[in-house]
């Protein structure tokens, strides 16, 4: 009878066990561009997430903002992702740092930002403090690599082209830097303005129109938003363009050194993570990029006209034909 008894109870505690309901986590995203544009680094955040047993559709809400491109739309599509009340917000780039920043205290996870001690996003990388943490992505550090990867690969340029948008706060940093990073191998660095899909589409003609042999791209929300539109006017036109992300390349683009985004995504799960069980984000230093890569196209460059030196392609992370 004692036996039957502890069955019993065993039962019902099991029973008990399967009632209760699943904790189900809500994270936010609010990102420069759409999710299908997206993709690669949203699959990797999913799959460090799916690591850690939070799945979509299980235990795992995701919700979505992209602010296409326009940076002025991040205050408000911060302020509205916080109304769902998120256990955490992940971001990428400068202004959508900022805005979720400053739309209440729900932890921030930034995937990629250039500098968030310069824009004050952080106190600093160490013990950032507050409710932001998350990963650099050393932008104006790598923009030396970058313009050094040009002047080998186009001995003749004499100017290159970089387009900042002033309502980004680091736009400005970054294109002082490219000047004096061009400056020091040669080059003159030629800066113009781009703050919408009309004003960028006006800095390309301009490119074109001031004969400038080069353009560098950095991967400004603008930029990517707008990556097709970039790629399609450089092959029109024969500019050769030097990228900071891989995906322009992957669609068309001629080349690029920079960050492995991906990577920082898939990381950002591990601080998602950490948050979710109870770290606080201002105790979490910022960390850097571990993995760098540069892609080469060379259906661009033989479209361009452009033999790619050996050295550089024995450089290349990869190669595609």
């Amino acid at each position: 009878m004692r036996g039957f008894a502890a069955g019993l109870c065993a039962l019902a505690l099991c029973s008990f066990a399967h009632a209760q309901p699943v904790k189900v986590y809500r994270v936010g995203l609010l990102e420069t561009t759409s999710a299908t544009t997206n993709r690669a680094n949203l699959e990797a955040l999913l799959r460090g997430l799916r690591e850690a047993g939070l799945v979509e559709g299980k235990n795992l809400v995701i919700d979505y903002r992209s602010a296409e491109g326009r940076s002025d739309r991040f205050a408000e599509l911060a302020r509205d992702l916080v109304r769902a009340k998120p256990d955490v917000i992940l971001t990428r780039g400068t202004p959508a740092a900022i805005a979720a920043r400053d739309a209440g205290s729900v932890p921030v996870v930034m995937t990629a930002v250039a500098d968030p001690v310069a824009t004050r996003i952080v106190s600093s990388l160490s013990r950032p403090g507050g409710h932001v943490t998350g990963f650099t992505t050393i932008v104006n550090e790598l923009h030396g690599k970058r313009l050094e990867l040009m002047r080998r690969v186009l001995p003749s340029v004499k100017q290159v082209a970089y387009f900042h948008n002033p309502t980004n706060p680091n736009s400005q940093l970054q294109a002082n830097e490219m000047v004096r990073r061009a400056r020091a191998v040669g080059l003159e660095g030629r800066l113009f303005e781009a703050t919408n899909a009309q004003t960028l589409e006006a800095a390309l003609e301009a490119t074109v129109a001031n004969h400038i042999g080069a353009l560098l791209c950095s991967v400004e929300g603008l930029i990517v938003a707008n990556q097709r539109t970039i790629i399609d006017f450089a092959a029109r036109h024969k500019l050769p363009v030097m990228y900071s992300d891989r995906q322009f390349v992957d669609n068309g683009g001629l080349m690029s050194y920079g960050v492995h985004y991906a990577d920082l995504y898939y990381r950002a799960a591990s601080y998602v993570v950490k948050i979710l069980h109870g770290a606080k984000p201002g105790d979490l230093p910022i960390e850097q990029p571990t993995k760098l890569e540069l892609v080469v196209n060379l259906k661009a460059a033989k479209a361009l006209g452009l033999t790619i030196p050996r050295d550089v392609l024995l450089r290349a992370d990869e190669v595609i034909q």
